[in-house]
């Protein structure tokens, strides 16, 4: 049975009189990737002055949701290895806190923004072109500008899962993150962030599962299979992992649109059902 199988790069067959045609075609195919699970402990939540100065002046803080509005994404080979390229990445979360100034009071909604970078070592092969298309970009003198023959990297965030806020003092070191806040995630939040002037910070807890990737473009003469999942994990730089987000799994559904089931029928609607 097995010489009528075919099997994909993914461990899985299919028979192989399922496939019609060969088909050329100029893809994205992936080098590597792999999928990570961070739990993020005490992210420190940026806010701007009307927000400060509420959370100074809180009893108790509480983290009602999170979400990523932005990832930076920066892109280098690594010296010394061949194909190979360290993708740094900046996550941007959007936080949203409520604050409540006495311990009976309503809360009161906040929002704040938290930062968090990480980086990932992928191979992402080998290549020495110059691309020409008339899609490269801006035209100069009816000429197309060629673009680098490096890989793309792409990457994917689930919905990022709460866990827990806490109020603190102000810490001796500044709150603000080494990293530069794009101008577009400010206008966001309706003005600068604050760090000097704050008398509290808010410490918030977050999970995150994200898959990396890195893609060349390639003409390739393939069949199309299923969807093709990591089974490696990103190497972590965390040493502090959370008991309570290490038991929850991966969540699969949540990158691969479900399929429709080989047992269901399909009809348009147009016409009567075959029997």
């Amino acid at each position: 049975m097995s010489e009528n199988m075919i099997c994909s790069g993914c461990d899985d067959c299919y028979p192989s009189d399922k496939i019609k045609e060969a088909v050329c075609i100029n893809a994205s195919r992936i080098y590597d990737s792999c999928s990570d699970k961070d739990c993020l402990e005490d992210l420190n939540v940026l806010l701007t002055k009307p927000g400060q100065c509420m959370v100074d002046k809180a009893a108790n803080v509480r983290l009602n949701d999170v979400e990523v509005c932005n990832v930076s994404i920066g892109l280098q080979p690594v010296p010394f290895h061949k194909g190979f390229y360290s993708v740094d990445m900046t996550f941007y979360f959007d936080v949203s806190l409520d604050v409540f100034m006495a311990p009976n009071a309503l809360p009161m909604p906040v929002k704040g923004l938290a930062v968090f970078s990480k980086r990932a070592v992928l191979f992402g092969s080998e290549g020495s072109v110059k691309v020409f298309s008339s899609e490269c970009g801006d035209m100069q003198d009816g000429l197309n500008s060629p673009t680098r023959s490096c890989p793309k990297a792409v990457v994917q965030v689930a919905e990022p899962i709460p866990l827990s806020a806490r109020l603190v003092e102000k810490r001796p070191m500044p709150p603000m993150p080494p990293c530069r806040i794009p101008e577009g995630i400010i206008r966001r939040y309706g003005g600068e962030f604050v760090s000097s002037e704050a008398e509290k910070q808010v410490l918030v807890s977050v999970g995150m599962f994200t898959i990396v990737q890195l893609e060349r473009n390639v003409q390739m003469l393939i069949p199309a299979y299923d969807f093709c999942i990591p089974h490696k994990e990103c190497v972590s730089s965390s040493e502090d992992p959370c008991e309570l987000f290490s038991s929850i799994d991966f969540p699969t559904n949540e990158f691969f649109p479900s399929k429709l089931p080989t047992d269901q029928k399909y009809h348009c609607g147009c016409g009567k059902d075959e029997a």
